[in-house]
């Protein structure tokens, strides 16, 4: 069964058709100013317009204002809020009860008790996304094109929905879904030729690789 697929930061009318075409069930709009990622909320609401129906539109805030969501919320009316910065399980609610919009609540992980964060906001976020933390000296807090330990979601309940992000791309996507079951993935740098810059053919091969690695295990024999 292949996982939920996220492409996060898209920003050209292409790249989002491109992933749309090939079967994304999320795309991401970033609107943490620091990242290569970065779009205006008035310019996301229009790429958005083609994914309403086919796909979950996700807006990526960190440690975003009330005023900074209400513009985000009124310009691309997101499915889901993804808050990818240092939230609180109360803040979440907040933000929830605001808008009434489900949310992905994103946790850096290097350790075991980075994921053991998990457990203050089960019932509160509807989905959650591990990415790696931050390599020193990065302003960003995803998008690092850096992985974690996968083996440390064997620590996890069976029953948390999450996606898997850092650094994925096509070469250790389909080693990742193997080693963690993951029932979703994201990637944002993994399918970009330079910072910020989505490629097709990119995409393309990531898709490639999730459908490789979903396709059943054929056995092969004589019949007597």
């Amino acid at each position: 069964m292949r996982p939920d697929i996220k492409i996060c930061g898209l920003k050209t009318p292409e790249t989002v058709e491109r992933a749309l075409k090939r079967g994304a069930t999320h795309i991401g709009f970033n609107f943490f100013q620091k990242s290569p990622r970065y779009v205006e909320p008035d310019i996301a609401g229009k790429l958005a317009e083609p994914v309403r129906g086919k796909a979950k539109v996700v807006a990526v805030v960190v440690d975003p204002s009330n005023d900074d969501l209400d513009e985000i919320v009124a310009l691309l009316r997101p499915d889901m809020l993804q808050l990818h910065g240092s939230e609180s399980p109360e803040r979440v609610l907040t933000i929830k009860a605001m808008y009434g919009i489900p949310v992905i609540k994103a946790l850096s992980v290097r350790s075991t008790d980075d994921l053991k964060r998990v457990e203050a906001y089960i019932g509160i976020a509807d989905r959650f996304l591990f990415d790696a933390k931050p390599p020193k000296g990065s302003e960003l807090p995803g998008g690092n094109g850096v992985s974690f330990d996968w083996g440390l979601l064997t620590w996890l309940d069976g029953n948390v929905d999450y996606m898997l992000s850092g650094g994925l791309n096509k070469a250790n996507v389909g080693q990742a879904l193997a080693m963690t079951k993951a029932p979703g993935v994201d990637t944002a740098s993994g399918v970009e030729s330079a910072p910020g810059v989505k490629s097709l053919d990119m995409i393309d091969e990531f898709f490639d690789a999730v459908e490789q690695a979903c396709m059943p295990e054929t056995t092969t024999g004589s019949v007597n």
